[in-house]
């Protein structure tokens, strides 16, 4: 994407967050990598309802000043991302209030309770507190980077990146739906996970379709697992709650089974 085009989609995307809810004031931040070395990103102390493109900030990919405008002081998130997944070059942050909630309450977003969400975004989980703008945030973050497209941040809020800013913008969207549609079952008793075959079928669509790749496994639990019958289950990093736990290998079979008594149990 050339820069001018660049410009354009972060002002009318950050109009959308702004007006949808997803930010207030000065919140959240939103970047465009235009190639290797480059990132078109929100300025710093600026509103996202209103935003011109002539006051977007340029940098470099280490967030060198490339212009005179000064990006958002959480510009080193984006730069983690676009650093650790060659893939991505757009990443949204915001401070949604449903997805906010989880984090503040400690909660991922994991439970396999929507279709549409195992399809298309797959597991949210928890990253450790991390003061923002310094290495504190991005340390936190790194262990789920590689493996998800949307993180939740203790007591901060959510991250959601793609491989063009629309996408970005959806995952982030689809993070905060899913988490208010959480918040109403839970007033309601709670939601019901879907089955274990049900979440395996799920699983296979999207990888077929490309929506996710096999690191994106497993949605219930939001740990890297390869994509075979035969490979073990590393959990070996800390939980999505910042508790580290003993490491446990498991096939897919036995998660499955396990997920399946869990849901039965619920």
């Amino acid at each position: 994407m050339d820069e001018t085009s660049a410009r354009k989609l972060i002002v009318e995307v950050g109009k959308l967050l702004y007006d949808r809810g997803h930010v207030v004031a000065f919140d959240g931040n939103v970047s465009i990598r235009l190639d290797e070395n480059t990132v078109v990103a929100t300025p710093t102390m600026t509103s996202k309802g209103r935003m011109t493109e002539e006051c977007l900030a340029l940098t470099d990919i280490d967030g060198k000043a490339l212009n005179e405008n000064r990006a958002s002081s959480e510009l080193a998130m984006h730069l983690l991302i676009y650093k650790m997944r060659p893939d991505i070059m757009a990443v949204c942050h915001a401070h949604s209030p449903h997805a906010t909630a989880f984090s503040a309450a400690g909660l991922a977003i994991d439970q396999p309770i929507l279709s549409e969400v195992i399809l298309t975004l797959g597991c949210v989980p928890l990253t450790d507190y991390g003061t923002p703008s310094t290495d504190e945030l991005t340390e936190a973050m790194k262990p789920f980077v590689p493996h998800h497209n949307a993180l939740l941040m203790a007591n901060h809020g959510a991250v959601a990146y793609g491989e063009h800013l629309w996408q970005a913008f959806d995952r982030l969207e689809t993070l905060e739906h899913t988490a208010k549609i959480a918040i109403l079952a839970k007033s309601l008793g709670g939601a019901r996970d879907l089955p274990s075959d049900a979440i395996e079928k799920l699983i296979d669509i999207r990888e077929k379709a490309g929506f996710l790749g096999p690191n994106a496994r497993c949605q219930a639990c939001g740990y890297l697992h390869e994509a075979n019958s035969s490979c073990d289950l590393d959990v070996s990093y800390p939980h999505s709650n910042g508790s580290n736990e003993p490491k446990v290998s498991l096939t897919r079979e036995q998660l499955i089974e396990l997920l399946s008594k869990a849901a039965n149990l619920g």
